[in-house]
């Protein structure tokens, strides 16, 4: 059997940690042949293509990034995609695909099954916002970034008596923000699921300064606050209908200066987030994801993804994962709340 594997949306550490078991595992113990297509799924779309063996996958497990490279390109908005895609698997003799990414890329994998493609998808995104899955590889390397960042920030907010923001990412989901702040000691985590009260942020802000400590806010880019809407880089939309957050630090750093006086400063993490080495076990769980995603294919487990239930990885329907994104439990956020302020 010949196997196409593409890494579709933003990258993410660990997508070479799956490149590389995928292979590992199905050529000595399936016998199967790997093509790797580039760029998302503008490869199918256009036969951009890399050979991928045993030797092209030596020495990539703790490199960041992907090795088939990446783009958020979307069949279903280009006329006569699926077809495209169809004709470039016959004409390459590719038998069954696998799909590495997060919502949208397999949002397109779920409807090219049902189109009629093998294919088997792996779960990818730094969010951690994937329904069907406890956890996404790539998700502890960004808390533990954005974590590091933030104990730095403690002793220079300090030294000059200001509050600061850190903005990380999080669209719709604030699982980056929850645990980078509570791990970092924030004095207040903003998330897109709770709409927040700058006022009562302004208090938490002047509430900590007057215990002489300097306040630490977490924000995902995607917090909204209660009088007003979501701040954004750009209105224009990518191929997904996705337009371009950040600012919501800037914003709130403005809003903290006027209101209450003291200075304020905005750090925003961007993609220093999902970029260099994968932690160890963003590097664990990739692989494994990697394993059971080589034999799904073995299987014929078609339409279905790579999921981690507490300490086993099984399967489920693509269908499943894509159908709704994974939010913060309103509980979760309450337990952080205790520490606002």
């Amino acid at each position: 059997m010949r196997v196409g594997v593409l890494t579709g949306g933003g990258d993410c550490p660990g997508l070479n940690a799956v490149i590389r078991a995928i292979v590992r595992k199905g050529v000595p113990e399936y016998g199967f042949s790997f093509l790797g297509f580039r760029d998302g799924w503008r490869g199918p779309l256009e036969a951009l293509t890399k050979p991928l063996d045993i030797p092209a996958v030596r020495g990539i497990l703790p490199r960041g990034g992907t090795i088939l490279g990446s783009s958020r390109t979307n069949p279903f908005a280009i006329e006569d995609g699926v077809q495209r895609i169809r004709r470039t698997l016959q004409n390459l003799g590719v038998d069954a695909l696998i799909a590495i990414g997060g919502e949208d890329t397999l949002g397109v994998a779920t409807k090219l099954h049902e189109a009629g493609v093998n294919i088997v998808g792996v779960p990818k995104t730094i969010d951690n916002d994937l329904a069907g899955t406890d956890y996404t590889f790539g998700f502890d390397t960004a808390v533990n970034i954005a974590v590091d960042a933030i104990d730095r920030l403690h002793t220079t907010a300090e030294s000059h008596h200001r509050a600061l923001i850190v903005e990380v990412m999080g669209r719709h989901a604030g699982w980056i923000a929850l645990h980078a702040g509570m791990a970092g000691g924030a004095s207040a985590i903003l998330i897109p699921e709770v709409r927040f009260d700058i006022d009562q942020v302004c208090k938490w802000v002047e509430s900590r300064f007057q215990l002489e400590y300097a306040p630490i806010i977490v924000v995902a880019e995607g917090a909204i606050p209660k009088e007003g809407e979501a701040v954004l880089h750009s209105s224009a939309k990518d191929a997904f209908g996705h337009v371009r957050l950040g600012g919501i630090g800037d914003w709130l750093a403005h809003q903290i200066e006027e209101r209450t006086g003291q200075e304020a400063r905005t750090t925003v993490l961007g993609h220093v987030q999902r970029g260099g080495t994968p932690s160890a076990r963003d590097r664990w769980l990739a692989t494994r994801f990697g394993l059971h995603a080589i034999d799904a294919i073995a299987e014929g487990k078609w339409g279905q993804m790579i999921a981690l239930r507490g300490a086993d990885i099984v399967t489920v329907p693509l269908s499943e994962a894509t159908q709704q994104i994974k939010v913060v439990d309103p509980a979760l956020y309450a337990e952080a709340e205790v520490f606002f302020g």
